[in-house]
């Protein structure tokens, strides 16, 4: 009977702090790449794929003056790559409201913020591995870091920087949208011309007056600046440049800092909404 008594006795709850809660779950996502290494196809085959078909198909057409093309290409692609993360998030989150993974989360004495977080940190972990294969590849076809250690380390830095205020956009995305088709259709629309209608693949000097104005004040095009400032690659924006690429290791910063004040707090609040349904 002792025995009985004893296997009926509830094993109490370890309590943990939001930040052991958090690295659980960027932990869980983690194990989800190494037992699905398909999920990385997005962060190395197709990236590899963007800078040889840019360097080697279209870079012949396209003039950039002080540095060669293929210098010029890598921080414009290293930032689309960035950007393209709130897409990521946004898709793993819906999946995971979708199939009831989050509601299994409320079960659980957690907070429901580090549901959030640790997706967060998990897809920029994800985004860094793109970094690094594309880093890689860059060196093969001539892409060179010309401005210190120092320089570098912050250009990688402001990468990370922008793609974290980035995600909370996917994961408000994420938690409005009800399907992965509705969100992977929504988030592409949005991130092919915010990467595009940018400095990131050809100088906007060259192009229409209205589609200068936008490129040029597109935060994608501060952030790719600042990248081919702090490596060295290339003569800087030109005297008539909009403010933003005048500064853009200031202007990077503070888009970042927007963005993260702005989508946070709709993020936090649309996941609430949508985890009490």
């Amino acid at each position: 009977m002792t025995a009985i008594a004893d296997a009926r006795v509830r094993v109490p709850i370890e309590s943990r702090t939001m930040v052991q809660q958090s690295l659980t779950v960027v932990w869980r996502n983690l194990l989800h790449i190494k037992r699905m290494p398909e999920m990385l196809l997005d962060v190395t085959i197709q990236p590899v794929m963007f800078v040889l078909l840019f360097a080697y198909v279209f870079g012949g057409s396209i003039a950039v003056s002080g540095s060669s093309y293929r210098e010029f290409l890598l921080p414009g692609i290293m930032a689309q790559t960035m950007i393209f993360s709130s897409a990521v998030v946004a898709m793993g989150l819906t999946n995971d409201l979708e199939k009831g993974i989050v509601d299994r989360f409320k079960s659980l004495p957690m907070s429901r913020l580090s549901v959030l977080v640790g997706r967060s940190v998990s897809s920029l972990i994800h985004s860094s591995i793109g970094i690094v294969v594309m880093a890689v590849t860059g060196l093969v076809v001539g892409w060179r870091v010309r401005e210190g250690v120092l320089n570098a380390s912050l250009a990688f830095l402001l990468l990370l920087l922008f793609g974290f205020s980035m995600i909370w956009l996917g994961i408000w995305v994420g938690s409005m949208m009800r399907s992965v088709e509705a969100v992977q259709g929504f988030m592409f629309t949005v991130m092919f011309p915010l990467t595009f209608v940018a400095n990131t693949f050809a100088p906007p000097e060259d192009m229409p007056a209205v589609l200068r104005f936008v490129a040029e004040w597109n935060p994608t095009s501060a952030l790719t600046e600042a990248c081919r400032q702090l490596w060295g690659n290339g003569s800087g924006a030109p005297a008539d440049a909009a403010l933003p690429l005048q500064y853009p290791v200031i202007a990077s910063i503070c888009w970042s800092v927007v963005f993260t004040l702005i989508f946070a707090p709709l993020a936090m609040a649309a996941f609430r909404r949508r985890s009490q349904d």
